[in-house]
């Protein structure tokens, strides 16, 4: 089992064992079933209507961002214990939550994740009328069904993984996961970053990924992590806007019981937890600045002080940092340390929104209608609707992209083609599909100069071969009929 592996949870959630499981704890206790696993991926518990605060935390962003990182951090804590047995935790909305871990060969790979309970022996009482509010033999008895469907899960995964022919989703997917072309993608424009990260993953230096919301940023620094010496520590995330600043202090560096109202015990932070491991700070373009000296203290002299401590905790961590905000210029404005600046741009990457690289489209389609396929043969989609996705300038990016392609899968319902007239109202107002374009432009005369349309043809040609070279420049080059040099000089003027 590689570590840090993404569960393929689309399998997972066919499991009959799975399905069973989570509609017992539906009936019973009116609570659903979530996941969490160390590649990052996670869906927080939703409870059933009216049962619980659940609901109502989840229906606001903010809220459903917290429940998303609570997932991810959940996973973490399973991590510091023995994880060998369901673990009873307390969510950021201060409901009661159940965490069971999913263990392959020893490793802890994920977690099913049931919450939104109160429990009676501690006196809590229940947030909302029909709230469970269960004894502690019926926590226990949920302990016991969720660890025997993780169980079961792990023992199906470990089944799998052993197949000698690798043929399923899941194989494939420990396979290939953390490769960087099938993690970002095959396009030119990537090739350079492609290189630029090999560079990376040897070294211990401090990186700042720059892009904007949904280019795959926090895939990147997997990529690094996972590809690094400390590929077998652990690497965790935390996004610094999904928290208040009291709250965001607590989960970095942790807390001493009675250092405020409610610390009840001691809190091991999250730098700690990430000790010889990697930490990925999402977001931290939203760090106050007062925790921005803390994090600096942290990057200068591996030492921290946890909130209501007085000696300091010295931790070996290296950090990704990632922001879609332009630091340079907040700190031009005073919104951002320039010292910490510094110190987090030692390697910069920066990752192309996906409306510079349309080239690639058409294979992010092909990726996602197999990841979220709901049978074992993917769906195709018409040359038209394929036409509309790539008009679209996609300010949501890859997120946005993978956002559509499911919904599509559900409206086509037992379809095999997915057509046009399916795609989202906004997608047909950005631009017309690429018929009536060649339509128009046969109506029209065209409006370029023959010094434009010759370029254009040029920088389309050397895209193309780039694509169909994977990026070798070489044999991009002898296919053009020019050299190597040359292919270079022309790459640097397009942007390639």
């Amino acid at each position: 089992m590689q570590a840090g592996s993404a569960i393929p949870w689309s399998e997972v959630l066919e499991l009959q064992v799975f399905k069973t499981a989570a509609k017992l704890i539906e009936r019973r206790w009116g609570m659903g079933l979530g996941y969490a696993d160390r590649a990052g991926l996670a869906r927080p518990p939703r409870a059933v209507s009216g049962r619980s605060l659940c609901p109502l935390v989840q229906s606001r962003e903010v809220g459903e961002r917290a429940c998303l990182e609570h997932a991810r951090t959940s996973l973490v804590r399973l991590a510091s214990t023995d994880g060998a047995r369901p673990l009873r935790l307390a969510c950021h909305a201060g409901l009661r939550e159940i965490a069971a871990p999913i263990v392959v060969d020893g490793e802890l790979c994920g977690a099913l994740l049931c919450g939104g309970l109160a429990e009676e022996e501690r006196g809590e009482v229940p947030d909302a009328p029909h709230q469970a509010c269960l004894s502690e033999r019926e926590v226990r008895l949920l302990e016991d069904l969720m660890g025997e469907t993780a169980s079961a899960i792990a023992d199906e995964l470990r089944g799998r993984l052993q197949l000698p022919s690798a043929k399923s989703d899941l194989a494939r997917e420990y396979v290939t996961r953390y490769s960087y072309d099938a993690i970002i993608g095959r396009s030119p424009p990537m090739q350079d970053l492609y290189r630029l990260l090999d560079r990376v993953v040897e070294s211990e230096s401090t990186v700042l990924i720059e892009g904007e919301n949904g280019t795959g940023k926090e895939l990147v620094a997997r990529a690094i992590h996972y590809n690094s010496a400390r590929k077998h520590r652990r690497f965790v995330v935390q996004n610094c806007s999904a928290f208040n600043d009291n709250l965001l202090d607590s989960e970095l560096f942790g807390h001493k019981r009675g250092a405020f109202t409610g610390a009840i015990a001691d809190k091991q932070g999250l730098f700690e937890v990430a000790h010889e491991g990697t930490f990925f700070l999402d977001e931290i373009g939203d760090m106050s600045a007062t925790l921005q000296v803390k994090v600096l203290r942290v990057l200068q002299e591996g030492t921290f002080t946890a909130v209501g401590d007085t000696a300091p905790t010295q931790v070996d961590v290296r950090i990704i940092a990632a922001t879609n905000r332009d630091l340079k210029r907040m700190v031009e404005h005073s919104e951002f340390r320039e010292d910490l600046y510094y110190r987090i741009h030692v390697i910069h990457l920066v990752i192309p929104p996906l409306r510079e690289r349309p080239e690639v489209i058409d294979l992010l389609c092909d990726h996602f209608l197999a990841k979220h396929a709901r049978s074992r043969r993917p769906k195709r989609m018409s040359d038209a609707c394929r036409a509309r996705l790539r008009a679209y300038a996609w300010p949501g990016n890859v997120r946005e992209l993978e956002n559509e392609i499911e919904r599509l899968i559900v409206l086509s319902a037992d379809d095999r083609m997915i057509d046009e007239d399916l795609v989202s109202a906004r997608l047909k107002e950005e631009a017309p599909p690429a018929a009536e374009r060649r339509q128009d432009a046969g109506a029209a005369r065209p409006r370029t100069s023959l010094p434009d349309a010759v370029r254009a043809l040029e920088r389309k040609m050397i895209a193309a071969a780039l694509e169909h070279h994977r990026g070798n420049k070489t044999r991009a080059a002898d296919e053009l009929g020019i050299s190597r040099r040359n292919l270079i000089r022309l790459v640097q003027r397009y942007g390639l």
